[in-house]
Parts: structure tokens; C-alpha cells; sequence
């Protein structure tokens, strides 16, 4: 059960790696507009939001 959590623990920071970098650098560094960047953000903030939402029941204490 232990190598499990460590193997989840490990996916989800890839996995929130990928949304920083995928996620985040167009919202930084992109040369459209103002509004498709806050569309591209609010994405992104729900795609963490979601991730936290998943970490957190994957590693609560029961």
C-alpha cells in the first residue's frame, strides 16, 4: 500500500509540473490578448483546483 501512495505521490507532482509549465507559461509569456490570457488562467485554475481536489482524497488519513 505504501509503494502505491509513494508511485501517486509521484504522478501527481508530475502531473502538477506539466500544468505549471503547460499551463502557466502561455498565461506569462504568450503575445495574445489580455482576455485569452485570464480565459487561459481560469483554466489553469481549475485544472489545480481539480488536481487539489484529487491529492487531497488520494492522501487523506482515514
Amino acid at each position: 500500500m505504501r509503494v502505491i501512495k509513494v508511485v501517486l505521490g509521484l504522478v501527481m507532482l508530475i502531473l502538477f509540473a506539466l500544468v505549471t509549465f503547460f499551463g502557466l507559461g502561455p498565461v506569462l509569456f504568450a503575445d495574445g490578448s489580455d482576455q485569452e490570457r485570464m480565459i487561459t488562467l481560469g483554466i489553469v485554475l481549475v485544472v489545480y483546483v481539480a488536481l487539489a481536489i484529487v491529492t487531497y482524497f488520494i492522501f487523506r488519513k482515514r
